[in-house]
């Protein structure tokens, strides 16, 4: 998910836990957990000052999102919250802990992925079922906002509200993954393919399914409703030796390793490859190549 995703994650997160016994302190401490914990498994953007390797998009998501390292970073924020506002317990360790695995597993749902199971596997784990700006998301989010912010009457609590909005946005998740799971079976029984992903659209119910079978990725947009059409038809070349290019570009293999599948170009004048998954009005936009000598 995006960062203002992840930080309204956080406030929603604040939101529904209960706080009428709270010191005006203690909801500072419990505000800077949410909102810390919902972020900061995205410290990773750092590693664009050291890496000289073209190894970051192996490193972003990657370890800092590891479902090992979520009790990892919910300690060093319980430790931040007795330091800062001199709060201790375990009620801070387990609300950071829950706020780092909602941004570690919310963002396993979209085609960037994450390194879930780093160091154990360098596999990029994907659904690409919810996009990574979900205005549903934040739709459902500022719904309950602006209800607590205006209503007349308090029949429900104010972190009764939020808590029924991360029913409803989990209840978003589920959905539409189900939608996703489905159209893959049925594209793979209409269509088999070799390799395939998922790219969700903006608009809800609607995806793009990236199947790759005999050296062409096949892009074909649409959902379950209207059924899908072809909106590109890709040839890769396969055949390429890629070791010029993985020597001139070091990204290009890194690339490789992170994607599914990749397309290969090659030119004649231009060798390079892409991921199929971000491919947008003729290009995609996570692109790695070098010029033929």
């Amino acid at each position: 998910m995006d960062t203002i995703t992840h930080t309204l994650f956080g406030l929603a997160l604040y939101g529904a836990v209960k706080k009428p016994d709270m010191t005006r302190k203690q909801k500072g401490a419990l505000l800077f957990t949410t909102v810390i914990g919902s972020q900061i498994p995205d410290i990773d953007v750092i590693s664009t000052l050291w890496d000289v390797s073209g190894r970051y998009q192996m490193w972003h998501r990657g370890l800092t999102h590891s479902l090992f390292l979520v009790p990892v970073w919910a300690a060093c924020i319980a430790l931040l919250v007795r330091l800062l506002f001199r709060q201790s317990g375990w009620r801070w360790f387990g609300i950071a802990l829950l706020a780092v695995f909602i941004h570690d597993t919310s963002d396993l749902f979209n085609a960037w992925g994450t390194g879930y199971f780093e160091p154990f596997s360098q596999m990029r784990v994907t659904f690409g079922t919810i996009p990574i700006v979900d205005l549903v998301l934040w739709a459902l989010m500022l719904a309950g906002f602006l209800y607590v912010r205006f209503r007349r009457s308090a029949r429900i609590s104010s972190m009764a509200v939020y808590r029924i909005v991360w029913v409803l946005m989990a209840l978003h998740f589920a959905v539409q993954t189900a939608q996703g799971m489905l159209i893959l079976h049925q594209q793979k029984t209409q269509a088999p393919y070799e390799q395939a992903a998922l790219s969700a659209d903006f608009v809800p119910g609607v995806f793009t399914v990236i199947s790759k079978k005999d050296s062409v990725v096949t892009l074909s947009k649409g959902s379950l409703w209207t059924g899908f059409h072809t909106v590109a038809m890709l040839p890769s070349k396969d055949e390429a030796n890629l070791d010029s290019l993985f020597a001139g570009n070091p990204k290009a293999q890194t690339l490789v390793q992170w994607s599914p599948f990749v397309v290969v170009v090659d030119d004649g004048q231009r060798l390079g490859v892409y991921d199929p998954r971000f491919y947008r009005e003729g290009q995609s936009f996570l692109y790695e190549s070098i010029d033929r000598p």
